[in-house]
């Protein structure tokens, strides 16, 4: 059986490999709903980014082109309109039909902008507005480098949990109460160790008086008198002249 197929073949695409080369696979032609897509392992292109220098600073991300409504497709629901100013600057119009096309597409839409020109801020403002109504969110870019690592983690974080990009926060007593506690200044971690041992909690060393703080051993009169006032003086906002 001859196993070479004809590379015109509709079903086939090209497949870019990290070091730049081509090679043919066998994509299905039937097309399902894109809420519904299943991911393939490679970013999907739409072919109209084939010349864009950003494509071409992707390095470490296999991607495919495809006929997409987006410029790229990152997850099974997610997808990514790119921009620059400079071109938005002379098709003003030409960002708004994109997002047009997209409507009701899509659970996470993404406009990837270039800022590659001076006076972005006002043009920044009125895509904005534009982004807003439509749900989508925006991810700025000052380099060619920049866009194409912001895609590329994106991919990447796919099938990641939210946890993996969220901050971590400790959750053990001991690890709360000094992160609190050395806010005040001049209280470290060995004086945090010494206020739970003799008092326990929050609300016992808030109930402590000042003579009775200062009687700690490494407290002293200064830090009783901090630790006394964090508890119990009233915020004051200063207000400017």
């Amino acid at each position: 059986m001859n196993n070479n197929r004809n590379s015109s073949f509709p079903g086939n695409q090209l497949f870019r490999n990290n070091e730049g080369s081509t090679n043919s696979i066998s994509i299905s032609t039937f097309e399902l709903p894109h809420k519904s897509r299943k991911s393939i392992g490679a970013l999907l292109v739409n072919p109209v980014q084939r010349d864009n220098p950003v494509l071409k600073a992707i390095q470490s991300t296999p991607y495919q082109f495809e006929d997409i409504a987006p410029d790229y497709v990152v997850g099974k629901s997610a997808c990514v309109l790119y921009l620059s100013l400079k071109y938005h600057k002379l098709y003003p119009e030409y960002i708004y039909r994109r997002i047009e096309e997209l409507s009701g597409q899509y659970d996470l839409r993404i406009l990837l902008i270039l800022v590659d020109t001076n006076d972005h801020e006002h043009l920044l403002r009125e895509i904005t507005k534009a982004t807003v109504y439509a749900n989508i969110t925006i991810i700025l870019a000052w380099t060619i480098q920049e866009a194409a690592r912001s895609i590329e983690t994106l991919k990447k974080f796919e099938n990641k949990p939210p946890d993996m990009i969220k901050t971590k926060h400790e959750s053990d007593f001991m690890s709360n109460m000094a992160k609190s506690l050395t806010q005040i200044r001049s209280i470290n971690k060995t004086d945090v160790l010494t206020l739970t041992s003799e008092y326990g909690s929050f609300s016992g060393i808030s109930k402590a008086s000042v003579n009775d703080l200062a009687l700690l051993p490494g407290i002293g009169d200064n830090k009783a008198k901090k630790l006394f006032a964090a508890f119990n003086d009233d915020f004051i906002i200063k207000k400017d002249k």
